[in-house]
């Protein structure tokens, strides 16, 4: 297994990044996604109201392989229509696929734990908001994002964590994750080991992850955020 490791290290490193950046890039954008999303759930229109829990029902109820392979896939029988408005480029690559597929599944989850949040927030902190003279805009993001935030920072690390141990999917659009390497490998050695080597990586990173998240609740700076403005 050390054999594995130190001569194809280079691999392992570049498997690593990619796994890394599907996932940080997945919940970034997925998360700014989830905010309109979020608010159109509990907007009083009910056609926006239902849309917004049409795709978070749809995203939520079927599996993140089957998203993946519908966006890899079935984007491909659409290049013509895709070259014309210049987007093929982007479609044609698998790693933009799996990332694409990341940031809409992960904002559906994502914007079920904001939603949640909102609505926890006390009537009394929005009502006292507006009896100093903040706007409607203001209200949301000076005082019930930061509050929903510090609030949700244990869910959203779970999706985190949720995501980069999904992320290992994208290996079966030929994308050189972590996974992706580990079956590239296995194909020219037949050595199991391998695949210790990549569950490894995987257990390396979310420990990682759950320490930085843990110090990170600690300070509850989301919530120190709120107190001063």
């Amino acid at each position: 297994m050390l054999a594995h490791l130190t001569e194809n290290l280079d691999l392992w490193v570049q498997g690593l990044t990619n796994t890394v950046t599907l996932t940080l890039l997945g919940v970034f954008f997925g998360f700014f996604l989830a905010i309109p999303i979020a608010a159109a759930r509990l907007s009083s229109h009910r056609v926006l109201s239902k849309l917004a829990y049409g795709y978070v029902y749809v995203v939520r109820g079927t599996p993140l392989l089957v998203q993946i392979f519908i966006i890899y896939y079935g984007l491909g029988q659409f290049s013509n229509e895709l070259k014309s408005i210049g987007l093929w480029w982007f479609f044609r690559d698998a790693f933009n696929c799996g990332l694409t597929a990341f940031v809409l599944n992960s904002a559906a989850y994502q914007s079920e734990i904001l939603r949640g949040g909102i609505l926890a927030v006390p009537t009394g902190v929005i009502e006292a908001g507006k009896a100093l003279g903040l706007s409607r805009l203001n209200v949301f993001r000076k005082i019930i994002m930061p509050i929903t935030l510090g609030r949700m920072l244990p869910a959203f690390g779970n999706e985190l964590v949720l995501l980069l141990k999904a992320s290992a999917l994208v290996s079966v659009i030929t994308v050189r994750d972590v996974m992706g390497q580990a079956r590239f490998l296995y194909a020219q050695t037949f050595d199991l080991s391998v695949f210790y080597i990549a569950a490894l990586n995987y257990l390396l990173v979310i420990l990682l992850v759950e320490a930085l998240w843990r110090k990170l609740e600690g300070r509850n700076v989301w919530l120190r955020y709120a107190g001063g403005n």
